[in-house]
């Protein structure tokens, strides 16, 4: 028995467009095609697209998810029992953090002042110390590094709220599209990528749009961040750094 392209979207949750692109980079391509030439899957390649979906789901680069479905030492067992060990992982660094954060609330709620310790426990082994005086050696001579630091000293807790909440509001913004299969040259997409460097502008440094798509390259290329992206959304790392690029085409 064989699917439409159209049926097989509707099944995994996933776009039209998604399928096509999984095609035409040979992660996924369908084992027939109807007299019309239209796609159509068999029950094998429905099987290989939920391992495609787990992986993405874990943040795998597409690259790399052909590289472990394609690998001829492999099998199916293999692959779900890896996704499971991951999964597994997920889960136990989510509840920690959510521990964690049930524990701030239950602080501020009865009026305790958190330790730095206790505060920063969520992100396990991240030292904000030790990062600021990375930011200070790496930038501390740049005009932007200068702005930012002028700007954000008389912040109080309520500017750092609100900095935060609209830091969120971004993300769930992107991640969003991401999950709905927006393409990151998308309009949609390239408007959010353009309300994060606005966002930089209102609150940090003035971010022309090669700084900002050098900001989208460290996301990527630096594993904090990715770390922090992919925590919102698997894949949104990269996701945002696409965005930003495009977003500095178009303004060009």
């Amino acid at each position: 028995m064989s699917h439409s392209v159209g049926q097989v979207a509707g099944f995994a949750g996933i776009t039209v467009r998604t399928l096509h692109h999984y095609d035409e980079i040979g992660l996924l391509s369908p084992s027939t095609r109807s007299s019309a030439g239209h796609r159509r899957y068999d029950d094998a390649d429905l099987d290989r697209l939920q391992r495609i979906l787990f992986y993405r789901e874990l943040g795998f680069p597409l690259e790399e998810v052909a590289v472990l479905l394609d690998d001829p030492d492999s099998n199916p067992r293999e692959h779900l029992r890896r996704q499971h060990a991951l999964l597994s992982d997920r889960i136990a660094r989510l509840q920690q953090m959510a521990a964690a954060v049930e524990h701030a609330m239950e602080a501020q709620r009865m009026g305790i002042n958190l330790t730095p310790e206790e505060k920063f426990e969520v992100f396990g082994d991240f030292d904000p110390d030790q990062y600021g005086d990375e930011a200070h050696e790496r930038w501390g001579h740049t005009d932007a590094y200068r702005e930012s630091a002028r700007r954000t000293a008389s912040y109080t807790k309520e500017d750092w709220k609100r900095f935060q909440d609209e830091a969120d509001g971004i993300n769930r913004r992107f991640a969003a599209l991401l999950a709905a299969g927006a393409a990151a040259d998308s309009e949609e997409a390239m408007d959010a990528a353009e309300e994060h460097r606005n966002w930089i502008g209102r609150n940090c440094y003035s971010c022309s749009h090669e700084m900002h798509t050098c900001l989208g390259e460290m996301y990527v290329a630096d594993e904090r961040f990715t770390a922090y992206y992919d925590g919102v959304r698997p894949g949104l790392a990269v996701f945002v750094r696409d965005a930003i690029f495009a977003n500095a085409v178009r303004a060009l």
